[in-house]
């Protein structure tokens, strides 16, 4: 145990982050730097190191959190990344962007703050790279097998990184210009600036993995092409089709999904415009979706000079305490405010677009709405409650209804689908196609990174078992757990 009288005597403390008015003229991390490093040690030593962890069930990956919080709490910080990474493949991603379900399931929040344990994994990984205890784990011998992997998101990654640390030769194609999926596109750099993923890159290039961008599997290389040239294909496209608003004025020019816009001010940070060809600036921006999603969007749109920047949901507000369907130690769906909700702008619950109207050269200028409530179970509008409000620029961050079946991966390669609409598989990942396995989104449907990762480790330990008859890869996570998908 780290501190036995820790969690009466120390309070929690979060990372600190940088005043509005600094951080909305960049794109930095948000974050102060070097805030947690002066309480970070006394952070874990909340931990209780309780009999039974219910943070292990917590947290998809089943990451060991009281071992490391104790070499944490002891500043042993070699021993810390080493249990870190026995069961996740990138902590400086999951440190930064997951919603920390571990934490929702920690003993010490039943009646107090729980520990701080996200902010503990991303000082413990941060301190790794700072001080070149992360290095690349270069197989000592080759297995003579192949494995291609499509899509280079967390699942995509995680999957290639277990898949090349057990011999075998792994590819992964991405139809981006660059690696990391929605991890490099979708996730403002505010939130996770891109050089945590450059970094990891190199150390998987150095382990042998190989990256092949700009390939769009089912257009730019067939299903058939890729099965000859490999023993064994994971499928990790992710679940990309965008649910859509069709309300009358949807066809007006503004009115985007939010995986057209936030992408582009990416790319702004890249280097590849000077300008993004879609901008909040001089805007009333209007972000329909009430998740992270939406949150990326109403900090980018700040960032961007917006005018004003509205965000509507249809459900109600959420409570800032556990109600009683949602116990101890579940995930629960608290009132939550963002880094970019702190900067600024409006949040309407119980509210249902209608329609949008625009100006006499198409473009959306309005946008129309009414309230909504709960009757019997239903959504039903409250008369009388209808409203416009002005909208140049409207993004819709409503989430995603499965994987992309346009683009003739799904077809070309014979696949089931669930009755999900996402790729269906059995408990070893595998699809109803022999050696084609699906891991992340694209066979769980839209959910966390935690999971996707998870996931990617899994699977990778089915096609390991597929390729060579036995694997020691860490035992999966089961697909039908869906417990804490949020």
């Amino acid at each position: 145990m780290a501190d036995p009288k820790g969690f009466l005597t120390t309070g929690r403390e979060v990372a600190k982050t940088r005043p509005v008015g600094e951080r909305v003229r960049d794109w930095n991390e948000v974050y102060v730097p070097g805030s947690l490093l002066p309480i970070i040690s006394k952070q874990a030593g909340r931990c209780m190191d309780c009999g039974i962890p219910f943070c292990h069930n917590g947290c998809p990956l089943g990451n060991l959190i009281p071992e490391w919080n104790d070499f944490a709490y002891r500043e042993d910080w070699s021993a810390a990344q080493e249990r870190l990474h026995a069961t996740n493949n990138f902590p400086e991603f999951t440190g930064r962007l997951c919603p920390a379900p571990c934490e929702s399931a920690c003993v010490l929040g039943i009646n107090q703050p729980a520990v701080t344990i996200k902010n503990v994994e991303v000082s413990i990984i941060d301190k790794a790279w700072d001080g070149g205890d992360v290095k690349p784990q270069v197989p000592e011998r080759l297995s003579g097998k192949t494995a291609a992997v499509i899509g280079s998101g967390p699942a995509g990654l995680a999957a290639a990184q277990q898949l090349t640390r057990a011999g075998h030769t792994v590819v992964v194609y991405e139809r981006a210009d660059r690696i990391g999926g929605l991890l490099r596109y979708g996730i403002p750099e505010f939130k996770m600036e891109k050089r945590h993923i450059n970094r990891r890159i190199e150390q998987m290039r150095a382990e042998g993995t190989k990256f092949r961008t700009g390939i769009e599997i089912g257009r730019d290389l067939t299903s058939t092409d890729l099965r000859k040239r490999f023993d064994a294909v994971v499928i990790a496209a992710g679940a990309t089709t965008a649910r859509d608003l069709p309300v009358p004025g949807r066809e007006l020019a503004g009115i985007h999904q939010a995986m057209e816009y936030l992408p582009l001010a990416n790319k702004v940070v890249e280097g590849d415009f000077v300008a993004p060809p879609i901008t909040a600036e001089g805007k009333h921006v209007v972000v329909i979706g009430g998740g992270d999603t939406g949150a990326d969007c109403v900090g980018t749109a700040h960032r961007q000079g917006a005018a004003s920047v509205t965000q509507l949901e249809i459900m109600p507000k959420p409570g800032e305490d556990r109600n009683a369907g949602q116990p101890w130690p579940t995930f629960p769906m608290l009132y939550k405010v963002t880094s970019a909700h702190e900067e600024g702008g409006e949040r309407v619950y119980s509210v249902s677009t209608t329609h949008f109207e625009g100006d006499e050269d198409g473009n959306v200028q309005f946008l129309h709405l009414v309230e909504v409530e709960f009757v019997e179970g239903k959504l039903t509008q409250k008369p009388g409650t209808e409203r416009r409000i002005p909208a140049q620029l409207v993004t819709l961050a409503m989430g995603f209804t499965g994987t992309d079946v346009e683009n003739g991966l799904v077809a070309q390669f014979g696949l089931d689908l669930d009755e999900r609409g996402n790729i269906a598989r059995d408990a070893d990942f595998a699809t109803n196609v022999d050696g084609v396995y699906v891991a992340g989104d694209a066979g769980r449907g839209q959910s966390l990174i935690v999971w996707a990762i998870a996931e990617g480790r899994s699977a990778a330990r089915g096609v390991d078992r597929y390729l060579t008859g036995a694997s020691s890869l860490p035992a999966p996570i089961r697909p039908t757990d869906r417990s804490l998908t949020v």
